[in-house]
């Protein structure tokens, strides 16, 4: 494959808003020792990538100008020096934190998960960040078990319904907190929906539940915390309302201090702050592991991500915007190359549906 000297990519000139966007022309990229070179055929649009945008995300260590792109689904074109697998033409997959706003980028070879070619990689992208988030928060921290009753707090959210969806696959009982625009689609999934507004969430179950999941972090995760039962654990994986609200990061880490003093003097019950990139520091073999179980579900039709729109990098911005405002029924995803082939539909098991989410 011959490549050309230069690629575009969605470069962010100032931390912000999405007027600071633009799309440039740079050198095409070239793989070093142990990477690969890749063609971006699909990256998320989501809403880590705004918290990014702003400069309000506490892992990031780059500053502008740098390029966005949280995950991606790509095609190995090129591979570096001492790499002998993946194989040139392969489809792999990321989590890449930024740098998949682009037509190329490269990649550390030992760290990417091969993707199935009859996947359509739209729907492939989506379960590298909200679905692995979603399955490790169950299977690795709150480590659910059959019949178990969990709380969703969020669950229109793309984490939410992933985690409502694996949870109910899991065989537990769902309850989620979704707002009245929202409540049929949480119910469709399987869950009971809890109003978020006027129903005290340590009075939804007699008990308490056995997991909570938050990712919205409303007071410090406090009521989250409430829920949960004598024996039960707290999953808290994000701050979206402090990051609406423009919350201070000595605010982040007060809320982050309350968790590790409920864990260490709880009693019984546990919580913890979980990170998707900590995590596949400490565990790299898990985010493999689990990606291709997910890409097993969606292969086999147990799940179906539901994408709203498929665009290019100049609609990336409005993307933003779009994500800001809320209520998007579905996950947007970026083609920076155009759309690839059409891929059809997996054949369902007899007497199974689909999950349909909007993630």
């Amino acid at each position: 494959m011959t490549l050309a000297p230069t690629q575009r990519e969605l470069m962010l000139n100032h931390f912000g808003g999405p007027e600071g966007f633009a799309v440039v022309d740079r050198p095409m990229p070239r793989p070093g020792v142990g990477e690969v070179l890749v063609k971006v055929l699909a990256a998320s649009v989501q809403f880590t990538d705004v918290i990014l945008r702003k400069g309000r995300y506490p892992d990031l260590k780059q500053k502008p100008p740098l390029v966005l792109g949280y995950d991606l689904v790509g095609e190995v074109v090129e591979l570096g020096q001492g790499v002998h697998s993946p194989s040139l033409g392969q489809r792999v997959a990321d989590l890449t934190m930024v740098g998949s706003y682009a037509q190329y980028r490269t990649l550390v070879a030992e760290r990417v998960a091969v993707v199935d070619p009859a996947l359509d990689v739209a729907q492939a992208t989506t379960l590298v960040l909200s679905w692995v988030i979603a399955y490790q928060l169950l299977h690795r921290d709150a480590q659910v078990q059959k019949g178990q009753k969990l709380l969703v707090i969020g669950a229109a959210g793309a984490v939410g319904q992933a985690l409502v969806s694996l949870g109910r696959l899991a065989g537990c009982v769902v309850w989620g907190t979704a707002h009245a625009p929202h409540a049929e689609l949480v119910r469709s999934l399987g869950a009971t929906v809890v109003d978020p507004d006027h129903d005290d969430f340590a009075r939804t179950m007699a008990g308490g539940f056995d997991a909570v999941f938050d990712g919205l972090g409303e007071g410090g995760f406090t009521r989250a915390w409430r829920a949960v039962g004598p024996r039960g654990h707290l999953s808290a994986y994000g701050f979206s309302t402090a990051v609406q609200h423009d919350a201070s990061f000595a605010t982040l880490g007060v809320w982050l201090a309350k968790l590790w003093w409920w864990n260490a003097f709880g009693g019984a019950r546990s919580a913890r702050f979980v990170s998707i990139t900590a995590l596949r520091l400490a565990h790299p073999d898990w985010f493999v592991t689990d990606l291709g179980v997910l890409f097993g579900m969606l292969g086999r039709g147990e799940i179906s991500p539901r994408i709203a729109e498929r665009i290019g990098l100049e609609g990336v911005a409005d993307a933003h915007r779009r994500l800001e405002r809320g209520g998007l029924e579905g996950k947007i995803v970026l083609l920076p190359n155009g759309t690839p082939a059409a891929v059809p539909a997996p054949a369902l098991s007899a007497g199974r549906s689909p999950v349909r989410l909007m993630s």
